[in-house]
């Protein structure tokens, strides 16, 4: 399952992501934003399983290219209260619904990829 919020301004659905922070490994940054963006509790494992690129407007109205780098993340509960709550929308999907709702190509490509092959023997 891939947990999907809105991007505040549009209301395009994503996966939750953030700037890069020199003082925080790359995972333990995305499971930071899950609980920031969705109240998602848990822990992101340090192997990613992609990335991909999109364009950003900045708020001067200049465009920039960020990379996405994307971390599975085995959730163990929710908060009552987070961050961003009430700013977004959110919901779980399966890969393939959520590479049908996002609207960023590199992402939707990534999680079309994902579906073919296997994160863990868990699954």
């Amino acid at each position: 399952m891939v947990l999907l919020v809105t991007k505040r301004r549009s209301g395009r659905w994503v996966i939750p992501k953030g700037w890069a922070e020199p003082d925080l490994l790359p995972h333990l940054l995305a499971a930071r934003e899950a609980f920031e963006e969705a109240g998602i509790l848990g822990e992101a494992e340090p192997n990613a399983i992609g990335a991909y690129t999109y364009r950003k407007r900045l708020p001067d109205g200049r465009r920039a290219i960020c990379e996405v780098t994307v971390f599975p993340m085995r959730v163990v509960g929710f908060a009552e209260t987070w961050p961003e709550q009430g700013q977004r929308r959110s919901r779980w999907a399966t890969l393939d619904e959520a590479a049908s709702l996002v609207e960023e190509p590199g992402l939707a490509k990534l999680l079309w990829q994902v579906t073919s092959t296997p994160l863990t023997n868990e699954q």
